[in-house]
């Protein structure tokens, strides 16, 4: 489980995140939301202590965050690199190295099973640069996974994904049954694959708790400023949505 209480972070004068108090729970998929710069992202990065300085307090499992070893919680990360796949997902298990022991035969297995876990296997000797934007994801959770981390904590993770990966990194991570965290713009993917959520808006949090609850027109609309109809069909929201100040002329032909 994952805990924030009141933390606060600002850029100069300017209160990015003010106070904000959320919770991630064990086995369940916790999605931040909230229009641009509201500060999703920045709360991600004080859930894993990539912001310093800042107010409040952030524990894991009952733990300060400063105090935890490093292998307990993984942030998504990626950038250029000339590394292999294979050597990539290897990396997870530096932290359970000591300063001078190299990886041995167990940290090659553990590998090879999480590249085979996330459907991959056949990308070991892919060098990570020239991977699509959907295999990189599945190789970065197939790292996560060599780390053997508790927590999993991820900015934005099907963005430039087309629709057919932007669902299958979403399963992938949901049925990994982690403590995640996870950014999203697509309310329609946080319905589908976010058991709780934190809405963001003017720096605090609007609304908190499940996912039925907070996707509710009522809630979103006044935060979004986008009028909002919800359809629940088959056990599944979906959310359509429409400008609110859309001259009448143009409503009445959407209609015909």
């Amino acid at each position: 489980m994952i805990q924030a209480t009141r933390v606060s972070w600002h850029y100069g004068a300017n209160p990015v995140i003010d106070g904000v108090s959320v919770t991630a729970r064990p086995g369940r998929v916790l999605g931040l939301i909230g229009p641009n710069g509201s500060g999703k992202t920045t709360l991600l990065r004080l859930l894993y202590g990539a912001l310093r300085g800042g107010t409040g307090r952030v524990a894991v499992d009952g733990d300060d965050l400063g105090a935890l070893p490093p292998r307990e919680v993984v942030q998504e990360a990626g950038g250029e690199t000339a590394l292999t796949v294979a050597e990539l997902v290897l990396l997870g298990r530096n932290p359970h190295l000591t300063t001078f022991q190299r990886t041995g035969r167990t940290d090659h297995e553990i590998a090879a099973q999480c590249l085979t876990r996330v459907g991959a296997t056949h990308l070991g000797s892919r060098a990570f640069a020239s991977l699509s934007g959907g295999e990189r994801q599945r190789v970065l959770i197939a790292r996560a996974l060599a780390q053997q981390a508790t927590h999993l904590l991820l900015d934005e993770p099907t963005n430039h994904l087309d629709i057919r990966y932007q669902h299958e990194i979403l399963r992938l991570v949901r049925d990994l049954g982690t403590c995640a965290v996870v950014v999203l713009h697509d309310l329609n993917l946080a319905a589908r694959y976010c058991d709780d959520l934190v809405l963001l808006g003017h720096g605090g949090v609007a609304a908190a708790g499940t996912t039925e609850q907070v996707l509710d027109p009522a809630v979103l609309e006044p935060v979004y400023g986008i009028g909002i109809q919800r359809l629940d069909l088959d056990g599944t929201i979906h959310l359509l949505f429409h400008p609110t100040d859309q001259p009448a002329v143009e409503r009445t032909a959407s209609r015909v």
